[in-house]
């Protein structure tokens, strides 16, 4: 595997993708302490729901993103229903009502390619389970920089749509299952 420093890990989802991140999240260990940042396409109705369902899944406390929050380890931000989510050159979250891209907002390519553009080499971008192509686009520009990219392995995906679509494009640096993804990230810290 790559001789670097990860500093941040990306996470996008969609369809079946509350479960999935549940089950990545609880899988790292207490020494993953870089940051990271989740968008699950989700309706509004779902906001507490999902931040008290993802902590009691993980180690993490998992927050929905406020603009201008600094990055921290040990915290997943996630999010807001409604908002795309962007890492700004300063490593400080912002939220924007820009339109839907892919049909989606948040947009998992949005996060994706600002947090690319901040971390360069040094992030970690992870696409799981999903019904569109959402999170592609995001994920060459993350390999682009030199980063780390993975696919939920298709067959092991809720919806394997939005996985077979980034490793399609050739931008995937590694195809694991679910139940694999966590232990792969722990043995990259």
């Amino acid at each position: 595997m790559r001789d670097k420093s990860y500093q941040a890990l990306v996470i996008g989802a969609s369809a079946g993708g509350i479960n999935a991140i549940a089950s990545l999240l609880s899988g790292l260990s207490t020494r993953f302490t870089i940051p990271i940042m989740i968008v699950q396409h989700r309706l509004p109705v779902l906001n507490l729901f999902l931040t008290q369902y993802w902590d009691e899944a993980g180690i993490f406390q998992t927050k929905e993103a406020d603009d201008k929050d600094s990055l921290q380890s040990g915290i997943a931000y996630i999010a807001p229903p409604n908002y795309h989510l962007l890492v700004e050159q300063d490593k400080t979250l912002s939220l924007s009502i820009d339109p839907k891209i892919c049909y989606a907002r948040p947009s998992i390519d949005v996060l994706f390619e600002t947090a690319s553009d901040a971390y360069q080499a040094h992030l970690i971008g992870v696409i799981l389970t999903g019904a569109n192509n959402d999170g592609t686009a995001g994920l060459r520009r993350i390999k682009a920089h030199g980063g780390l990219t993975i696919a939920q392995e298709p067959n092991t995906a809720e919806a394997s749509t939005m996985p077979q679509s980034a490793i399609n494009s050739g931008a995937i640096d590694k195809i694991l299952p679910l139940t694999s993804i966590a232990s792969f990230l722990n043995n990259l810290l």
